[in-house]
């Protein structure tokens, strides 16, 4: 058995139905770290981020069928995570204004994990990404974490690469902003 198929062979395997479940778990297991971390950084919470997770490893296999490879499959599987992770947190902000509690969960779920430590270079990190829009946050996140180029994020956020360009060097100025004075 060959590790890590490239994900023509992946796809090859899923489309027969003798190997399709073959197929799908060898996705899965090339992507789903991957995922699980483009979805962490953006809800911080680990037991939303798989609970989102499986909403998106759902959707993927229920949708790798029609996947036509007008984009590669990385990129596809995350603008489902993407879209799926922005529903969640449009739900929570409908919950949280239909709540008493009008705080920022957020904030108060970096600081409830028990590893925090507001003096730690990291916390403030997080803590600053968070106080950013949420299109700021995910243009900054895929591009410092994940390292994604311009043009791959342009595909996967239908957005140009100029205004992603902009939108990382904004929110980079704001994060540096907010580290430094605090």
């Amino acid at each position: 058995m060959a590790l890590h198929l490239d994900d023509t062979s992946l796809l090859a395997q899923f489309q027969h139905p003798s190997t399709r479940e073959k197929g799908y778990t060898g996705i899965v297991k090339k992507y789903q770290e991957k995922l699980y971390w483009h979805i962490r950084r953006m809800l911080i919470d680990h037991e939303d981020t798989n609970d989102v997770l499986q909403q998106v490893l759902i959707k993927i296999w229920n949708g790798l069928e029609n996947f036509r490879e007008d984009s590669k499959l990385f990129t596809w599987m995350y603008r489902i995570a993407t879209n799926e992770t922005l529903t969640f947190i449009e739900k929570q902000k409908k919950r949280a204004t239909v709540s008493l509690d009008q705080g920022d969960g957020f904030q108060d779920k970096i600081k409830a994990d028990s590893s925090f430590n507001e003096n730690q270079l990291i916390w403030k990190l997080q803590l600053a990404i968070k106080s950013l829009p949420e299109k700021q946050q995910l243009v900054f996140n895929l591009r410092y974490y994940d390292e994604m180029p311009y043009h791959q994020m342009s595909e996967l956020l239908e957005t140009s690469e100029g205004a992603l360009k902009a939108s990382y060097h904004v929110a980079a100025k704001k994060i540096e902003e907010i580290i430094k004075n605090n």
